[in-house]
């Protein structure tokens, strides 16, 4: 049977928990080791994949420089740094009632750890802010020569980084959540987490669904219509993004809503092929969340600077990330590590968490796309746009 990274995830988590309860010592300290090097294998991956993306994008969209590009990415931008912002309140009100008191029991300090027989070291290349900045030099210097041959380069080193996370992280996975779970549950720490789990999921449903409303009442008197009905027209783009789980394979299916909306063409074919690469707020919305929840049930600050810090490095991060599923996950896991201090444990337990929502997420960024559009197409009129 061929499943999607969703189900083995599922299936994963399922099992690790049930033979959890029955796995000696021994089994657990197997796995322990096994994701022990994983995700030593994870953090020098992080600056590839950081590199890799976010270069190679940053070349692309520098080189369609104009008025157009300029205000479209800022919208888009803003649009994704509210979402963030507007998770991190929701989930400060309503986070700490839903997990109440459970991080106390999350993170016990007599809970006995389950240590690697071994583990090989993989230090990184460089730290994430060295990638990230790197990301930019190279990116805007390519954009700005507009040579070849540099570009094609990084292309095929993003290829690289693509296939190395389809080939060798998405398929081992499952293997690293599953030891994750069974860990927990031999620890006695995993009925609390997985019923902190349901809880948040649903909170994010919600925020999602406001997020679109909100986007569309925005968008709503520039393009002169309603907004239930301009949702209502992108909804075909909403389900295809469910199933697909991809931003960019979601494009041929926003683009027609978008103009069935009302959208010119020509605006159209320029925005939403743009905003499928850096509107993520679905995505920000998400993994605010689930981050803020986990820091609240380990009992870790996560003060309003701490994530406005975050949430702007991230808009920039997970550009170029929606051609893979989850790949905005595996984007953000140097600054999950660097500006808010996860450890193993709450980057395993983030991924799996933010898997399980990774469709919501990805539909909720490709509807909003729809809404960008119709700011812009009211903001340059036919002749504008041609300049």
């Amino acid at each position: 049977m061929k499943l999607s990274l969703l189900p083995r995830i599922l299936i994963a988590i399922v099992i690790g928990t049930l033979l959890g309860l029955i796995a000696p010592a021994w089994c657990g300290r197997i796995m322990a080791t096994f994701n022990a090097i994983f995700s030593q294998f994870l953090g020098f991956m992080i600056p590839m994949i950081i590199v890799g993306f976010v270069a190679p994008a940053i070349a692309d969209i520098g080189g369609r420089a104009g008025k157009l590009l300029v205000v479209t990415a800022a919208i888009a931008y803003i649009a994704t740094f509210m979402a963030g912002i507007l998770s991190y309140f929701t989930g400060t009100l309503t986070f700490p009632s839903l997990i109440g008191g459970e991080e106390s029991i999350a993170i016990s300090e007599n809970a006995s750890q389950l240590l690697p027989y071994f583990t090989i070291e993989m230090p990184p290349l460089m730290t994430v802010m060295t990638a990230l900045v790197l990301a930019f030099m190279l990116g805007l210097g390519m954009a700005f020569l507009n040579g070849k041959s540099l570009k094609n380069g990084f292309s095929e080193f993003r290829d690289i980084v693509s296939k190395t996370i389809d080939a060798a992280i998405l398929p081992l996975l499952p293997i690293y959540i599953f030891g994750i779970f069974l860990n927990m549950t031999i620890e006695g720490q995993v009925g609390m987490i997985l019923k902190c789990f349901m809880k948040i999921i649903v909170i994010i449903f919600i925020l999602h669904v406001f997020i679109l409303v909100l986007q569309y009442c925005i968008a709503a008197p520039f393009a002169s219509k309603n907004p239930l009905r301009m949702l209502q027209t992108m909804l075909p783009a909403y389900f295809t993004a469910l199933g697909t789980q991809s931003s960019a394979a979601t494009i041929p299916v926003t683009l027609r809503q978008a103009i069935k909306m009302g959208v010119r063409e020509d605006i159209a074919g320029f925005v939403i092929p743009l905003c499928a690469t850096i509107h993520m707020s679905g995505s920000t919305l998400k993994i605010v969340a689930c981050a803020l929840a986990l820091m609240i049930m380990h009992n870790q600050p996560h003060d309003l600077g701490l994530f406005c810090h975050f949430i702007g490095m991230l808009g920039i991060t997970i550009i170029a990330a929606p051609g893979i599923p989850g790949g905005a996950i595996m984007a953000s896991i140097g600054l999950l590590q660097s500006i808010l201090g996860f450890d193993e444990q709450m980057v395993a337990l983030m991924i799996a968490l933010y898997i399980a929502m990774d469709s919501f997420g990805t539909a909720c960024n490709v509807t909003g796309d729809g809404a960008i559009a119709a700011i812009i197409n009211r903001i340059f009129p036919p002749e504008a746009s041609k300049q």
